[in-house]
């Protein structure tokens, strides 16, 4: 349970929501403010600066939903209502398998962090400095980012690692931070990331898309027009991906500032999981992401696109036109609904795979700079693939085999 769901039943438990028609009233932990809260489920929306700017379901939001799941009368009878988020289907655990995959997951990971670094080709320097080889500046970042911990306390571990031979020369903490500022780093990660996902090429063939924000240790000043104050928040950068929705592994992945949009960060996406060899059959997206371009960027791979089309588009926009493709996924859409939305919410799978990157190795960035916030994202991302994959060894019988990487 991410930490605005964790608020969400504090608010939920101590405050008192208002019903006001189709809308909440939610008031606020931290001053006497009141957001209004509409509780659609395709829809949601709420007046909090959190929701205004991430366009993402809000603490306030969650309290809602978890208020009307179950509400009490007057003389304490309980009232069961429909509740607006969709029920999730369960599945069981193999516990033998996940407790194996857990107890080894470090040793593999090390191996299978330093095959993969191995295949980087390294670049020709022509002046400054000799610098550390590449493989181990991969290397030595991406672990960092695994162990949660902070470049000083790393050294200990970077010493057993090249002890083991996984480095070739021990990197200092300075350098590791230097290192990571490097824009050049950033391809180099999303093409190792994209490598760390082809042992999953024969299992996945329906895959989600959707972006979240990661928060960064610098601040933006946001102005309350409503109730006039000035409010410092964490400015975040936001990532975009790619997931295969059986084993929640990244195929493709892309980092944006924190106000862009969704839409135009689809087609490279779709793009690359397609180059790297994956059969897609099915791609899930929520309404941001619904254009023509998005629409034929997926069909062009050979896969059916399930994306719900706003309240406002019909099958003519304007006077323009909409050609066949269009027409036929949005009668599908409005005509078979049920068919429609049993293959679209396989994409609350993307929104999981955010909660494991998170929740495993942080949701906020430590670098300073806006480039090493990047590639520290994109080795959480890195870290969070070969996990899958290790866990798909013990329990899909995976044999994890890396080909050489084309930085």
């Amino acid at each position: 349970m991410e930490i605005r769901e964790q608020k969400a039943l504090e608010i939920a438990a101590k405050s008192k929501l208002t019903r006001k028609g189709d809308t909440w009233l939610v008031p606020s932990q931290a001053g006497p403010k009141k957001y209004t809260v509409d509780p659609n489920p395709q829809e949601p929306h709420c007046t909090c600066p959190d929701f205004e700017a991430r366009q993402l379901r809000c603490k306030h939001i969650f309290a809602v939903e978890y208020t009307i799941e179950r509400e009490q009368t007057a003389d304490g009878q309980t009232i069961v209502t429909e509740s607006v988020r969709v029920t999730q289907k369960t599945y069981t655990q193999d516990w033998p398998a996940y407790n194996k995959a857990q107890t080894n997951e470090k040793a593999h990971f090390l191996a299978f962090l330093y095959e993969l670094c191995s295949n980087v080709e390294e670049p020709v320097q022509t002046f400054g400095r000799p610098r550390l080889p590449l493989a181990d500046i991969i290397f030595s970042a991406t672990f960092k980012t695994y162990s949660t911990v902070s470049g000083r306390r790393l050294m200990s571990d970077l010493r057993d690692a090249k002890a083991k031979g996984y480095l070739s020369k021990m990197p200092s903490y300075n350098s590791l931070f230097d290192y990571l500022n490097m824009a050049s780093l950033t391809p180099y990660l999303k093409q190792l990331i994209a490598e760390s996902s082809l042992p999953l090429k024969s299992i996945e063939t329906d895959f989600a898309v959707d972006s979240s924000g990661f928060s960064t240790t610098s601040y933006v000043r946001w102005f309350d027009v409503k109730y006039g104050g000035n409010e410092d928040w964490h400015d975040w950068i936001k990532m975009h991906l790619m997931c295969g929705t059986s084993t929640h592994i990244v195929t493709s992945v892309e980092l944006s500032r924190a106000r862009a949009h969704d839409s135009p960060y689809y087609k490279p996406l779709v793009d690359a999981t397609a180059k790297s060899g994956f059969n897609m059959q099915e791609v899930s997206a929520d309404k941001a992401y619904i254009s023509e371009d998005n629409l034929r960027a997926t069909v062009a791979h050979g896969a059916t696109p399930y994306i719900p089309f706003k309240s406002n588009i019909t099958a003519v926009s304007g006077n323009k036109k909409k050609d066949e493709l269009w027409k036929k996924l949005f009668h599908f859409y409005s005509f078979k609904r049920e068919e429609f939305l049993a293959h679209y919410h396989k994409r609350s799978n993307v929104e999981t795979t955010f909660s494991m990157i998170k929740a495993k190795f942080g949701e906020r960035l430590r670098s300073k700079t806006e480039t090493a916030q990047i590639n520290e994202a994109l080795c959480k991302v890195l870290c969070h693939n070969l996990c899958v994959v290790i866990q798909s060894m013990y329990e899909l019988g995976v044999d994890p085999t890396f080909g050489v990487a084309a930085a």
